[in-house]
């Protein structure tokens, strides 16, 4: 028996021992020696995008001016996409403000022949508004020159974008954008040479670059359409990385590029330009892509 106890009692001092070192490893708190990791600060949250501006102000080209959409070789601002007050086409500014208000709180400094070299300017006296929205569609006649060799470079054509995104900046910082592509102007070459009368229009220097020599189909012309394609789809791809760096900016993901316009949305009067109904298409296009939910 008294041997059975001292072991007893050496369990006892082992067990004892052995606990009063783990409480000694929890009183200087463990794993202690550890660096303490810094909790790490909260990413800034983007800003939301407001899909019921309160205003409105475009900038852009001659599409944005509703150009022989209405009469020959003249401006329809009532018919665009982007302010105009016709029932027809129910246009953005409509579309978002309702027709009382858009007559009020929406303006249109697009101008017709405006290349992305013209668009500080424009964007100068949009930010002047404090406006809660600037809708920009630009660029068509950047590649629409008398050669191809005229087109604007695509580094201009970028160094043109980011001055007017901090012109507007400047004046607004908090104005949301929402940016058009470009459209496809081999594809409008494609449906509106279809047409003798549109052909005719095109001699009188409509967008020479791609509409010069409609129905040639030699390796020449051919060639010469592709380029201006792909400067076009260089363009857009400025306007997507550019646009993608301004936490207020939006683009259209080429919505405009991709849509098939066919020969009852183009002007019937140059077709090249949209109609009534091509601006009406494209107010649909921008009124989704402005309130939509990302």
């Amino acid at each position: 028996m008294r041997k059975q106890g001292l072991r007893s009692r050496a369990v006892v001092a082992v067990l004892t021992a052995a606990l009063v070192g783990v409480a000694g490893c929890d009183a200087v708190g463990g794993d202690s020696a550890a660096p303490t990791q810094k909790a790490k600060p909260s990413p800034k949250p983007t800003p939301a995008w407001d899909s019921s501006p309160a205003s409105l102000a475009a900038v852009g080209d001659s599409i944005t001016r509703g150009f022989d959409a209405c009469g020959v070789l003249t401006d329809c601002p009532d018919v665009s996409w982007a302010t105009g007050s016709s029932a027809q086409v129910d246009s953005l500014a409509v579309r978002l403000l309702g027709k009382a208000k858009a007559a009020e709180r929406s303006w249109n400094y697009a101008v017709s022949g405006s290349r992305m070299a013209d668009l500080s300017a424009q964007m100068s006296q949009a930010a002047s508004r404090a406006p809660a929205l600037v809708t920009v569609m630009v660029g068509a006649n950047d590649a629409c020159r008398d050669s191809t060799a005229a087109m604007t470079s695509v580094s201009d054509f970028r160094a043109g974008f980011e001055d007017a995104l901090s012109v507007l900046r400047a004046k607004a910082p908090k104005a949301q954008v929402y940016v058009a592509s470009v459209p496809n102007l081999k594809r409008l070459w494609s449906q509106g040479r279809t047409n003798p009368l549109g052909k005719q229009v095109w001699k009188l220097g409509v967008c020479p670059s791609m509409l010069a020599d409609a129905d040639a189909l030699d390796a020449a012309a051919t060639e010469r359409r592709d380029t201006v394609q792909d400067r076009v789809e260089e363009y857009n791809a400025v306007l997507k990385q550019v646009c993608a760096k301004d936490a207020h900016c939006r683009y259209d993901g080429g919505a405009v590029y991709d849509y098939r316009f066919g020969t009852d949305q183009l002007s019937h009067w140059d077709w090249f330009h949209p109609s009534v109904n091509g601006q009406a298409r494209l107010a649909e296009i921008a009124y989704r892509k402005v309130t939509a939910v990302t």
